[in-house]
């Protein structure tokens, strides 16, 4: 603003009118400071938004991998669980096949005890006699005669090995309470994970 001055006019003191704007100025801040740190706040304000944006984001993104990762472990397991009863399958037939084999055997020591006493009847103490006779040897001297006599005497009987003694079994282990027993028509049995 341009004032014009007149010489002639004498000159206005405006001292204390100019001391009460610098009052004011001093207790009430001015338009222009309040503006900036209004945009500031603001400023900052949406830079905490955008970086708290970039980590909800992220946060997602992970989130959803997990996701993903979870469903895949559905069919893993369901894969897993298939070749388990696969294998679970095959051993149980080869039990079956073992269990068959076995008791063909038995059968036949079973049955070749049963030939065996039909063939050597133990009824008369002749039989018994008869077989004995072939280990008395004749001897000539007296001193063979003791001594083959205590060769064929029953300690030497009593030498023979003992047969083994039968073990009595163990008593099966309890079934585990988290596994379920089923047993199907054709004799399988299998066992179920209970959840």
């Amino acid at each position: 603003m341009t004032m014009i001055s007149d010489p002639d006019m004498p000159a206005i003191d405006i001292g204390p009118a100019t001391h009460t704007e610098e009052q004011a100025a001093v207790g009430k801040p001015s338009n222009a400071r309040m503006i900036g740190v209004v945009a500031a706040g603001a400023l900052l304000i949406t830079a905490v938004n955008i970086t708290a944006a970039v980590y909800f984001y992220r946060g997602i993104n992970d989130l959803r991998l997990v996701e993903r990762r979870l469903e895949q472990l559905g069919s893993f397991e369901q894969r897993i669980a298939a070749r388990l009863d696969t294998v679970n399958n095959g051993f149980q037939s080869r039990f079956e096949k073992l269990d068959s084999q076995l008791r063909g055997s038995f059968n036949e020591v079973k049955g070749s005890i049963a030939r065996l006493e039909q063939e050597l009847p133990l009824d008369s103490d002749d039989d018994m006699s008869s077989i004995a006779e072939p280990s008395v040897i004749t001897t000539s001297t007296m001193a063979e005669a003791a001594t083959d006599l205590e060769e064929a005497t029953e300690p030497s009987i009593v030498e023979a090995p003992r047969p083994p003694k039968k073990r009595i079994a163990a008593p099966p282990p309890a079934p585990n309470p988290s596994y379920q027993r089923i047993v199907q028509p054709d004799g399988k049995i299998h066992y179920k994970k209970i959840n």
